[in-house]
């Protein structure tokens, strides 16, 4: 029933888009069972053959999204490697239930969700299939337990020559890597005890938990997502398989606990890789995660935020901008200077050429005022229609907010969409030729992607410089459950050069005052370790201004389960003896005002 690696490497590259039958003429002879369709790869042995009354009772029925159910066999193999529970698609609401004794006749496919060019690994299941309910109201087959005992520590065999760059065609090895145990568990009954919450419940019914508890903890609950090298093996994505019509999902924060038993079958998908669809989920133990408030500036420190506040625009409820207000002057105590990222046009997505984002930043500054918040002044530059990437027709740009009873903008006119600032010396020290300017915007580098803006200030007799920047994201990336270890990060080429354009301008300020003080900001949609950061800080030119703080606290973002940087404030080395807070106010929370948390640095300039 097993057929070798060649051939599973050969069945692995065929699959398409989404879905593999390959030419099998005959089904096996004997009676199948459910670990001889999952064999010991991750490519069934028997995929595209049409396989006869395989038996096993039901363990979960889904009756939304990609319907169909679950059926494991009651009498396991001996080997660890092959799963016993395997995932019946059949298109239309399922008819049998949980208990149910079937016996089931179907072709065997592989699928990916979200397609071959995902990078996401397949899922072997049933397909056309006809199913006989033999009997009714049978114990489910006993569920796999997965704690911090069963998960191995190592991720996945990343590296191992005879993968070719894919782990599709190796055999699987349970005990040594945690990929291949939940690969080993594909389709099957298993559970999870109280566990820690690491990702907030999202619009879509799904939080994250741990089975690790002291697998890199954050300082508030979650789980730090510390290298490319080190992936956290304990994270787990939770779904219900009750329609929400019926049972509401429920609302975890990061820090809560998933307590008691949560148990149904392990299945893949495309938002996260390996799932449990829970048939009876536990409940959610609020830990009263609170809202983090950082301390105001002094009078004579200078403070300088960055907040990504996604994609907003005046037609957004009144609401959301009020909350934002709110969080600026209550949890970020009023700034001096505030780089936002993602504020859209005035009609936001409605593509009609308007460009201008004045109705979004009135309204913005109204409503910090509003909550009690100075009267902020603010310089953007409007982009060329469409030409910035983000959501179509809202034309998102950065912009500066700053309190001019605090701090000055030096205004040079002359910048524009495509025009380029410079720098120039002026009374010893250097000075931009355009202020607003954008850096380099004619670099391919920034081709469809947010331009670098560039704005002097003045600060109690003191010239700072700040570039506000949002980098390309990491769409298009392979997923981190995917079946290419280590996944293929495409979306890195283009932070990479656009982290030299904004080093080379960098360099160019410290090469006409090599005292500038220069803070680099904003969502650089990369984390503090990666090739785009050191790229930035090149030749000693900037520094993180994250790596200050423990490794438990570095993190603005979290995304499937890791708490993990996007947003960064990088500064040259005149600014010294800075106090640097990422303040948490969004991303590990399941009422979100921004799915970023927003930064603060300030200094004696």
């Amino acid at each position: 029933m097993r057929r070798s690696p060649a051939v599973a490497a050969l069945c692995a590259a065929a699959l398409g888009a989404g879905l593999l039958v390959a030419a099998s003429p005959q089904a096996a002879a004997d009676t199948v069972r459910i670990h001889d369709i999952q064999g010991t790869t991750r490519i069934s042995p028997l995929v595209g053959q049409r396989v006869e009354a395989v038996p096993g009772i039901v363990t979960g029925v889904r009756t939304y999204g990609s319907r169909g159910f679950w059926f494991q066999d009651t009498r396991p193999d001996a080997d660890p490697a092959t799963s016993e529970g395997i995932f019946v698609f059949t298109s239309s609401v399922p008819t049998v239930k949980a208990g149910d004794a079937v016996e089931v006749t179907g072709t065997v496919t592989e699928y990916v969700p979200g397609g071959s060019s995902s990078g996401n690994q397949s899922l072997t299941q049933l397909s056309q299939p006809a199913v006989t309910v033999v009997s009714s109201g049978n114990p489910i087959p006993p569920a796999q337990v997965i704690d911090a005992r069963a998960v191995p520590s190592r991720y996945t065999p990343a590296g191992d020559p005879a993968a070719q760059g894919s782990v599709n065609a190796l055999p699987l090895q349970p005990r040594s890597y945690a990929l291949d145990f939940y690969e080993s568990l594909e389709g099957m009954n298993v559970r999870i005890g109280t566990s820690r919450v690491v990702g907030a419940t999202d619009p879509y019914a799904e939080l994250w938990v741990t089975v690790k508890p002291g697998e890199r903890p954050s300082a508030r609950g979650g789980t730090v997502y510390g290298s490319y090298t080190a992936q956290n093996t304990g994270r787990l994505q939770v779904q219900q398989l009750a329609p929400l019509s019926e049972s509401p999902f429920p609302r975890a924060d990061v820090g809560d606990r998933l307590t008691g038993r949560t148990e149904g079958p392990l299945d893949y998908n495309q938002y996260g890789g390996y799932t449990l669809a829970a048939r009876e989920l536990g409940e959610v133990q609020s830990r009263g995660l609170k809202r983090e408030k950082t301390e105001a500036q002094a009078k004579n420190e200078l403070a300088v935020a960055t907040y990504n506040v996604e994609n907003l625009d005046p037609g957004d409820p009144q609401e959301k901008f009020d909350a934002l207000a709110r969080a600026v002057v209550t949890n970020l105590a009023s700034p001096d200077v505030l780089a936002l990222e993602e504020i859209q046009d005035d009609n936001g997505p409605t593509d009609d050429g308007t460009v201008s984002a004045d109705e979004t930043l009135r309204r913005f500054t109204e409503a910090i005022t509003a909550a009690g918040g100075p009267r902020y002044d603010w310089r953007s530059i409007d982009p060329v229609d469409k030409a910035d990437g983000g959501e179509p027709g809202g034309n998102i740009r950065q912009a500066f907010l700053f309190n001019p009873a605090r701090v000055s903008f030096t205004d040079r006119p002359g910048g524009d969409a495509t025009t380029a600032t410079g720098v120039f010396r002026e009374r010893g020290g250097a000075a931009l030729t355009h202020s607003p300017g954008r850096v380099d915007p004619a670099d391919p580098a920034w081709r469809n992607s947010r331009k670098p803006l560039a704005g002097e200030f003045t600060f109690r007799g003191e010239r700072v410089f700040l570039i506000a920047n949002h980098f390309a994201s990491k769409g298009g990336d392979e997923p981190l459950a995917g079946h290419r270890q280590p996944p293929t990060r495409s979306s890195e080429t283009q932070r990479h050069a656009q982290a030299a354009s904004v080093n080379t301008f960098v360099k160019k300020l410290l090469s006409a005052d090599r005292k500038a003080k220069v803070l680099v900001l904003g969502d650089i949609n990369d984390f503090e370790f990666s090739t785009t950061t050191e790229t930035l800080t090149a030749g000693k030119a900037l520094k993180p201004a994250a790596l200050s703080l423990p490794p438990a606290e570095r993190y603005s973002y979290v995304f499937q389960g890791n708490s993990q940087i996007l947003d960064q404030i990088l500064v040259t080395p005149a600014v010294k003896h800075f106090h640097y807070d990422s303040v948490h106010i969004n991303a590990e929370f399941a009422d979100q005002n921004s799915d970023h948390d927003p930064q603060v640095l300030r200094f004696r300039p």
